[in-house]
């Protein structure tokens, strides 16, 4: 939980700052610290990734799993989510300033790849670099956001709380029951997912990675590591 409440902590600052220096903040500014925050995030995919025992896990893990993630759509579905929730609740709340940039800020910052794979690592291998980078991410976000939208951004901390501390928590007690070796495979997996969303950070492809459509790939070492070594011993 620790690395959530410094989340929580990031974007309430981001949020004061944001109302502060209103109309003060240039899109370079942002630009640019989205761009260095993107290379930090890269390290850290890449520090879980190369942590691997078990390369062709992580090989055969991401391509089933994307798969079946572009199967299920997944990153339609993530967005198709949002989309709703900004729909009904800014009905609801007519054009108010405050309903939209809670809204605009919940979705922004509990939907997507980062918050469960870093609640995942903070709650299995109590690894909270990844919640804390994705806390540096939200805190800039909501300075513009705050800026632009109000005070609305502010209280979006309660829902990132309850949804991404919640992940957290039931993470930490499945992982206490699951094998090293699977948990060490899953973090790479997620290592390599986080690779992706630093690329789309840096905007380097030239189409973005639907890095929601690979998430069912964190999982699967559940069932490779098993397989394999029952593989393994019938050719052996």
């Amino acid at each position: 939980m620790i690395a959530t409440i410094v989340n929580v902590v990031l974007v309430l600052l981001g949020s004061i700052l944001g109302l502060v220096f209103k109309n003060r903040i240039s899109s370079r500014f942002s630009a640019t610290l989205t761009s260095a925050l993107g290379l930090c995030v890269m390290g850290i995919g890449v520090t879980s990734m190369i942590g691997t025992n078990d390369t062709l896990c992580v090989i055969v893990c991401m391509v089933a799993g994307t798969l079946l993630g572009e199967a299920l759509r997944i990153e339609d579905r993530l967005e198709g989510i949002g989309d709703v929730l900004r729909r009904r609740l800014l009905r609801q709340g007519g054009s108010s300033r405050f309903v939209e940039g809670f809204v605009n800020a919940t979705v922004l910052f509990c939907v997507g790849a980062m918050a469960i794979n870093g609640s995942m690592e903070a709650g299995m291998n109590q690894n909270y670099d990844i919640l804390i980078s994705k806390g540096v991410i939200d805190g800039v976000t909501s300075i513009t956001f705050a800026a632009a939208m109000g005070i609305g951004v502010a209280f979006s901390v309660v829902p990132l709380f309850l949804y991404q501390g919640g992940l957290t928590l039931i993470f930490s007690v499945v992982g206490q029951a699951m094998d090293p070796l699977v948990v060490t495979e899953m973090s790479a997996v997620g290592g390599t997912i986080i690779v992706g969303i630093a690329l789309n950070m840096l905007g380097l492809p030239k189409e973005k990675i639907r890095v929601g459509n690979m998430l069912p790939a964190i999982f699967l070492p559940l069932g490779y590591l098993p397989l394999a070594g029952w593989l393994g011993g019938l050719a052996g």
